[in-house]
């Protein structure tokens, strides 16, 4: 490795770093210690974030705060220990319902090992209804005082759950500004469908700005020539590894041609 990430501060600032509007972050969303351990070790690869849908589905439970916290502690630290680089946890909701919860919770997910993390501001598991906007901003706030508690300075991509729930463009923008003012060092905006949606957004909202990709949106060339700083793809890498397994699986079964990567031993 080139950057000095020897140090839990360390690995922290190099993650706040990576993002850089035009030149975006890719992070291909890992689950355990194995994915953690392959796409780290990927060509230019230098972060990695988790997907707490395929995180979940991992435990055999549901997405939306299935795990415990206990649990999810437990998948960032096998995650972060896995890996030299920095690791962007999908911490969900913070696992708790105040500020105090959230800042106790992120203080202990810095000591398993995050560099950074996702927080949202929906309240269930549809996305919607979404907290209050006081009350969100003081839950972004609360995981920056755990970052200046225990001196890591973490990567907090606060997501903004607005247009994915069915509301309005204008509460989309003024939240993502306010978490921004609350510590946030990039705004996850769901639900922009298209190339003016995701230029508008970068327009009017004043910090990096981190979407989802995946087959049939906008290319990751022109995501960066918009300026986009982050992209991630949730559970769908997941979706691509079992898809790859099912399809070995009825190759064999029907006692066809041993796949070229079943000769991949890690």
């Amino acid at each position: 490795m080139t950057e000095n990430t020897t140090t839990p501060a360390a690995r922290a600032e190099l993650l706040r770093s990576l993002h850089v509007p035009g030149t975006p972050l890719i992070v291909s969303n890992v689950w355990d210690a194995i994915t953690a351990r392959i796409v780290a070790e990927a060509p230019g690869v230098r972060a990695l974030a988790t997907a707490s849908h395929a995180v979940s589905f991992a435990h055999g439970v549901a997405d939306g705060e299935g795990l415990t916290v206990e649990q999810a502690l437990d998948a960032a630290s096998t995650i972060c220990t896995a890996v030299e680089i920095p690791v962007s946890v999908d911490f969900e909701k913070g696992y708790a319902l105040d500020a105090a919860g959230v800042q106790a919770n992120v203080e202990r997910l810095i000591a398993a090992g995050a560099s950074g993390l996702n927080i949202e501001d929906s309240s269930g598991p549809a996305k919607a209804p979404l907290f209050d906007l006081a009350h969100a901003t003081a839950r972004v706030g609360a995981a920056r005082a755990a970052a200046q508690a225990t001196g890591v300075p973490i990567a907090i991509n606060a997501r903004v759950d607005v247009l994915a729930g069915g509301g309005e463009w204008d509460d989309m923008v003024t939240r993502a500004n306010s978490y921004l003012a609350a510590g946030a060092d990039c705004i996850f905006v769901l639900g922009l469908a298209d190339e003016q949606m995701v230029a508008q957004a970068i327009e009017q909202i004043d910090g990096p700005i981190s979407v989802i990709g995946g087959a049939g949106y906008i290319p990751l060339t022109r995501l960066a020539e918009l300026g986009v700083a982050r992209v991630s793809f949730g559970p769908r890498t997941l979706g691509l590894a079992l898809a790859h397994l099912q399809q070995a699986a009825t190759q064999l079964t029907a006692l066809g041609d041993y796949p070229e990567e079943l000769g991949f031993v890690y």
